[in-house]
């Protein structure tokens, strides 16, 4: 059965002109939500806190190794890729970022407080030093302007971490109170002062009287793992060693002083690093010098010795020709031991690089060995003083590169530059903050309400499973004797009123006689006469499954309309629990329907005047404790029977049948019943069991009043209705 407009048929085809009648139907609600939305974006930006961004660029160079030889050996490898990597993690190290917190004393963090809400705001435009006069008598609040720089302030454990509040005097004195209220010390910019355990020692204040600043000492660990996650640095290009650094900060000043502490604390950390490699690398060369000194001046005693000894001076051709390839392959060995000691204190001996180094030696140890049977073919005092030569030419060749080598890692050692260097140095654009982005804001913000005001419409149509069909109505067995349309004029309730409270102004019929609701009630009004004439009597009982489907008005109103038709009318208030119908028709209640049943009253002073002239009313009178068992009883019958031949219509107003009982019993008393069902409340299930319980008690309900049908775009409410007014003359 259908209970609403369907926004996608059985089909699974989505109906294009339900969805766009829906959206229309609410086009207010999501003009207004969209707006509060775009309202709220507008507000945000001009009220948040504006963050600046310092940006600087560092270049990291290919670094070259100092030891002959080893930059061939290292290229070889393949460990020329950019060491960018492995500099990022350096940048933002504890190391260089401690130095700027060290420096600017981060870790100390001074805020003035704030009017709530706009005094951020408010606040902004004011010059650092001259602090802007308060606002609204409000001292204690900082209006812009106030400088406060804490030179030294050592707390103990206890405070860390814990907001102290510190407050501007007069004269440039100040009070610093702990987090409960209580004064720590006082003192003036410029002094040093002790009290509970702090130090401090305020460099400067600027502020008004009376001015409060928050103050906490964060610990130094936690306020560099702070900022290491702030500082970002990437790469900027694939293997490019072109660094680029950004830091975001509410405060410009503060921003371009971090990232320019921070980046020439990296370099000074570099070129420190290089230089200490180097005057390591110095020191292990002096270290060599004397032991190559010794084996030089052992192997040139040795060859005067034999000289002298064996009257031999010179070698011959053959012989020194031999000499000199010797030498050359242990001067090559003699180096390659050095870069070996060198790796050696770097490197472990499963690294690639001296396992290259390893290699080489072998291949020059295996062109020694072939020379040194050529060597041993030779006479033997040939092969003795060609040995103490070649002692004496490696020992001299290595001790001449070692005395170089020593010239040139001094030179290097007092010259080191690094192998990075800062491009562009920190700045900020302070014209153009990056958060917020203002029109970005306002955008998102406004399709952000837009979507969800439309994701709230389809998902209450979705959700509500109220009938705005009177096709749904009838499909339960229930004609539909009259739709009521929403009324628009004075003595309409609001829908769903859980308040009881009563309408303003007269009757619908009677201020509003021409409304599309009264109409319908008029047309009902036709519709019962013909529905009467196979009723039992003129009882006519009003009621509804659930509360607030408008079966008072309803009944109120139907009761006007049928009296103006010259008809004498009852209308009884038959909820002697909540009943309403003496607000609704603006009659102070008195003695009614309950004390009449109880004996304590008679017909006669129970009945009294309406609102028109042909219509009288009996209200609820007081409330009972047993309502149900009161219509049960013959009190009621008789009550009954004596109104029916008094009057043309009685209207009974009834609770709800699906809350009580009291229903059911007034309609075996009733001629004919009609069940009031309220546009998009009351769904088709719940009408159902309303319908079903009535059956079960005996009492036929003989159709349906849909009432308080609204307009819709699309729909059976789109042409049920249409004004027909007389032209004026």
């Amino acid at each position: 059965m259908t209970t609403k407009i369907d926004l996608v048929h059985d089909d699974d085809t989505i109906d294009l002109n339900a969805l766009f009648g829906t959206l229309l139907d609410h086009k207010w609600l999501i003009v207004a939500i969209t707006g509060t939305f775009f309202v709220a974006g507008v507000l945000y930006t001009m009220l948040a806190t504006p963050i600046y961004q310092a940006t600087a660029i560092v270049q990291v160079e290919q670094k070259t190794p100092s030891l002959p030889g080893l930059s061939d050996l290292t290229q070889s490898l393949g460990t020329t890729a950019s060491q960018a990597t492995t500099e990022i993690a350096l940048i933002t190290s504890r190391l260089v970022v401690g130095t700027a917190v060290k420096d600017l004393r981060l870790d100390i963090q001074v805020q003035p407080q704030r009017f709530p809400l706009l005094g951020d705001y408010l606040s902004r435009g004011h010059r650092p030093g001259q602090p802007a006069p308060p606002r609204f008598g409000l001292s204690r609040y900082g209006w812009g302007g106030e400088v406060v720089d804490i030179f030294r302030l050592d707390v103990p454990d206890a405070l860390t971490g814990k907001k102290l509040e510190l407050r501007a005097e007069d004269g440039g004195r100040y009070a610093l109170y702990d987090d409960s209220g209580k004064r720590i010390l006082e003192g003036a910019a410029g002094q040093l002062v002790h009290g509970g355990g702090v130090t401090m020692q305020l460099k400067r204040l600027v502020a008004n009287p009376g001015t409060r600043f928050d103050v906490v000492v964060q610990p130094t660990l936690t306020t560099v793992g702070k900022l290491q996650g702030d500082v970002v640095a990437i790469e900027q290009g694939n293997d490019s060693g072109i660094i680029g650094l950004t830091y975001d900060n509410a405060d410009p000043d503060l921003a371009q002083q971090v990232l320019a502490h921070i980046t020439s604390a990296y370099v000074r950390q570099n070129v420190e690093r290089n230089s200490a490699e180097a005057a390591s690398q110095l020191q292990f060369v002096k270290d060599q010098l004397p032991k190559v000194r010794q084996e030089l001046d052992r192997a040139q005693a040795a060859l005067n010795e034999f000289q002298t000894r064996s009257h031999s001076i010179d070698l011959s051709m053959q012989t020194k020709g031999l000499l000199d390839q010797i030498v050359a392959v242990e001067n090559n060995i003699q180096q390659l031991h050095l870069q070996e000691a060198d790796i050696d204190r770097r490197f472990t001996h499963d690294h690639p690089a001296y396992k290259a180094l390893q290699q080489q030696m072998g291949q020059l140890q295996a062109q020694k060995d072939k020379m040194q049977k050529e060597v041993g073919d030779l006479p033997d005092t040939q092969q003795q003083l060609l040995k103490l030569n070649r002692d004496v030419q490696v020992s001299s060749t290595t001790y001449t590169s070692l005395l170089n080598q020593a010239q040139q890692l001094d030179i290097a050692r007092a010259g080191t530059v690094g192998n990075v260097r800062i491009v562009d140095t920190a700045a900020v654009d302070k014209t153009q903050p990056v958060q917020p982005r203002k029109a970005l804001v306002v955008v998102v913000a406004t399709f952000l309400g837009a979507f969800l005001a439309l994701a709230f419409v389809f998902l209450r149509q979705i959700l509500n499973r109220g009938i705005e069909d009177p096709a749904a109505i009838e499909d339960l067995g229930l004609p539909v004797y009259a739709s009521v349309p929403l009324g628009s004029g004075p003595g309409v309730r609001a829908p769903k009123n859980r308040h009881g409270k009563p309408p303003r102004g007269p009757l619908l019929a009677i201020g509003s006689p021409s409304d599309l609701a009264i109409e319908a009630i008029r047309s009902l009004r036709t519709s019962l006469h013909f529905a009467r004439l196979e009723a039992k009597n003129n009882v006519l009982m009003i009621t509804g499954s659930s509360p607030f489907a408008g079966k008072t008005f309803v009944s109120a109103n139907l009761a006007a309309v049928i009296a103006q038709a010259g008809q004498r009318v009852l209308l009884v208030d038959g909820d002697m629990r909540r009943g309403t119908l003496h607000q609704v028709l603006g009659i102070k209640p008195r003695v009614g329907l309950s004390d009449l049943l109880v004996g304590g009253a008679e017909l006669a002073d129970v009945v009294q005047p309406g609102p028109l002239p042909n219509v009288s009313f009996v209200s609820r009178g007081r409330v009972p404790p047993n309502p149900s068992e009161l219509l049960m009883h013959e009190n009621f019958t008789r009550f009954i029977e004596s109104v029916v031949p008094s009057y043309d219509l009685i209207v009974i107003d009834t609770p709800p049948i699906l809350a009580v009982t009291d229903a059911a019993v007034i309609g075996h008393h009733a001629g004919t019943s009609l069940l009031v069902a309220r546009f998009g409340l009351n769904k088709a299930r719940e009408l159902a069991l309303a319908k079903q319980r009535f059956e079960h008690n005996g009492v036929e309900l003989k159709g349906a009043i849909f009432n308080a049908v609204e307009h819709r775009t699309s729909g059976y409410s789109t042409y049920a209705y249409y004004k027909y007014k007389a032209d004026p003359a």
